[in-house]
């Protein structure tokens, strides 16, 4: 399998896509006024201590209060297997020890230094945890914790207790625990001291800000988008490195040439007329990333929906009858095969987190039920944020999770409709005409209005004079007054203006509930 890496980096902003033989399947993004905080850490102050709960909100200036549970107070002590943190971020995969209750670790008002391991999203602040991690090319230290341990992703027995020993050998027993990155992979001794003594100065400057800082206020800045996948992601599994910025492309050079020059011959600079993304046809993939529907290969197509509480994700077969049309199950397995590689895609790339429900096709067969599920889990595990897919349910759904650690892509690249305040639907003309006339009914009855303008759009207007022509002459029998329409094509179709008398006065507000 081809993977590359594209960097298209501005001023303004900056995308990083990632493909795999050459389709798009995980795209990141940033602008400096969306101010990102995951791996920040600050010294915040507790607002809140809800032993109720087992919670603390605590401020660090963002706005938001931050959220920081008693679960995130304390590491696992236990040498075994780790998972990285998602993007190098915090977080890691930590059995939690006996959960102390946070009262008797955090008071109102109190002084804590905190990371952020997820963006604030909707009306929640960010995540918080008192389990700092630092995370550097080889390796994530974390200094409140004695640990040692491997990525799961380096899976050579020999080869995981090699790096388990050289890590406890260089890191003295009070400094702190690490985690061996999977770049780590064959890491010989001279860049495992190096790496582990640059992460340690750093802590010591972060503590020494800390210690001189005055709450709400931030010690540690972490490697924002392009260097923080620089860091964490590209290695000898990707083909090429593309970067349309030179001054980008430099800085990548010199951090290449330090940590691993063997990689510089994949990094290249695009400096062809056609924009980065056109020439890979990305601009248009991250386009279909942001409609409901996915058409599959096989001609039919999954419907995605998120909502306030889970991503409800459909499948349906379409038009696809498939070759053997007297045999629907195997029809239906296709479909669904096909499905299960396309849904695993469509999280990674609309980086969808937080609970994820799949109605897959109904299937008779046990061992076709079987094989979909080993489908779909064998393509999240491509992912690199933490997923997990549960067995099909009793009314034929699949359950799963995905790591959420910053707003989905949509989220972050859209705002609500002002037209139709998030719902995605408006209010059809002939439903708006029935409110017209249950508010000039209401005018009638409250005030002595003899005359009303009614301003609505044209598709209402239409509505009216097409398919309800007895509307003027009817609402004006029953009102007493005389009732006239004027179409406004800038008006948004489920709204309208109630305008009385000669002078036009708009009375709107006072007979039209909110």
């Amino acid at each position: 399998m081809k993977r590359e890496i594209l960097i298209s980096a501005s001023a303004q902003e900056s995308w990083v896509a990632i493909l795999e033989d050459r389709h798009l399947v995980e795209v990141q993004h940033d602008r400096p006024d969306q101010g990102r905080l995951v791996g920040d850490i600050f010294l915040g102050r507790a607002e809140a201590v809800l032993p109720g709960i087992q919670a603390a909100f605590v401020d660090i200036g963002s706005g938001k209060a931050g959220f920081l549970h008693a679960s995130d107070l304390d590491y696992e002590e236990e040498n075994g297997d780790e998972e990285e943190p998602n993007g190098g971020n915090g977080g890691g995969k930590r059995k939690a020890r006996r959960q102390v209750p946070i009262q008797d670790v955090i008071q109102k008002d109190q002084e804590v230094l905190v990371q952020v391991t997820k963006e604030p999203m909707g009306t929640k602040g960010p995540r918080l945890t008192t389990q700092i991690s630092l995370p550097g090319r080889f390796l994530v230290y974390m200094p409140g914790s004695s640990h040692v341990g491997v990525s799961r992703k380096i899976e050579e027995r020999g080869e995981r207790a090699r790096l388990r020993k050289l890590a406890k050998e260089i890191v003295p027993p009070d400094r702190g625990g690490v985690i061996v990155r999977t770049v780590g992979e064959e890491l010989n001794r001279k860049t495992f001291q190096n790496e582990f003594n640059r992460l340690l100065e750093s802590w010591q400057e972060i503590q020494e800000k800390a210690r001189k800082a005055r709450p709400p206020a931030l010690v540690h800045r972490d490697a924002k988008l392009i260097s923080g996948v620089i860091r964490d992601l590209f290695s000898d599994k990707f083909d090429s490195l593309v970067v349309d910025d030179p001054e980008v492309h430099a800085e990548i050079s010199q951090y290449l040439r330090k940590v691993e020059p063997e990689l510089l011959d994949r990094l290249h600079l695009y400096s062809d007329p056609l924009p980065l993304f056109d020439k890979y046809g990305v601009e248009e993939e991250i386009n279909q990333a942001f409609q409901n529907k996915v058409n599959l290969e096989s001609g039919g197509y999954i419907v995605i929906e998120p909502t306030e509480a889970l991503v409800s994700i459909d499948v349906n077969t379409g038009r696809y009858t498939g070759k053997r049309k007297k045999d629907p199950e195997h029809t239906i397995l296709k479909t669904n095969l096909d499905a299960a590689r396309e849904i695993a895609k469509q999280l990674r790339l609309r980086d969808i987190g937080g609970i994820v429900v799949c109605d897959f096709i109904d299937m008779d067969s046990q061992k076709n039920r079987d094989r979909v599920l080993h489908e779909l889990r064998s393509h999240l595990g491509r992912d690199r944020a933490r997923t997990k897919a549960f067995e099909v349910s009793e009314l034929g759904l699949v359950e799963m999770t995905r790591q959420r650690v910053r707003p989905p892509l949509f989220q972050s690249l859209t705002e609500t409709c002002s037209h139709c305040g998030g719902a995605g639907r408006v209010f059809s003309p002939a439903t708006v005409v029935r409110q017209i006339e249950r508010s000039l009914v209401r005018v009638a009855a409250l005030s002595k209005e003899k005359r009303m303008t009614v301003r609505l759009h044209p598709e209402v207007a239409l509505q009216i004079l097409e398919q309800e022509r007895d509307f003027l002459p009817q609402v004006q029998e029953r009102t007493g007054m005389r009732v006239d329409l004027r179409d406004d094509p800038l008006m948004r179709q489920d709204e309208y203006r109630l305008l009385a008398g000669p002078a036009e006065t708009d009375v709107t507000e006072k007979y039209v509930p909110d």
